[in-house]
């Protein structure tokens, strides 16, 4: 008997621990980068993804040396002409919001993000009834995306360290 509580227990152990640190959050203060395709058709997705290239590395060249969330805040604000600039040329109807915007679940390298209304730059690509893409602008885990070569548990790690970082 003595035996299996013993095993209970740290069964009981490592799957909470596991699951503690599946389970990294996303500050309160934290803005995300959303952009939504027309439609999942094989070209929809492509031009999202051509959009969110270039959208996302103009506001990293913008965002390098922030330190704060409010200083992120203010310089997308400020710059939201140049992300239509970015869009404008491929003549096709969208929408940019930057708010309060829903955000759906997502879970990525072995981490849950909840779904929820956060803080956002939003781009929606004509209908908006494609599959998405979305990452957190600031703290910069977008950045965390392109390195590929991550393992889930790499990727844990940076993430968590990253976001400590700008709390």
């Amino acid at each position: 008997m003595k035996k299996i509580i013993i095993f209970l227990f740290i069964f009981i152990v490592i799957t909470v621990g596991i699951n503690e640190s599946k389970n990294i959050l996303i500050p309160d203060n934290a803005i995300r980068f959303r952009v939504i395709a027309n439609s999942d058709l094989e070209q929809d997705q492509k031009l999202k993804l051509e959009i969110k290239n270039k959208v996302e590395k103009e506001l990293y060249s913008l965002l390098e040396n922030v330190k704060n969330t409010n200083e992120a805040r203010n310089i997308i604000k400020n710059n939201l002409n140049q992300v239509d600039n970015i869009i404008k040329p491929y003549g096709i109807n969208y929408d940019i919001s930057y708010g309060n915007n829903y955000f759906p679940s997502k879970v990525y390298k072995g981490i849950t993000y909840d779904a929820g209304n956060y803080e956002s730059l939003v781009i929606t690509i004509g209908s908006g009834k494609g599959h998405n893409w979305w990452c957190v602008l600031f703290p910069p885990l977008c950045l965390l995306d392109e390195q590929e070569d991550l393992s889930n548990a790499k990727y844990e790690l940076y993430a968590s360290k990253l976001i400590n970082k700008f709390k």
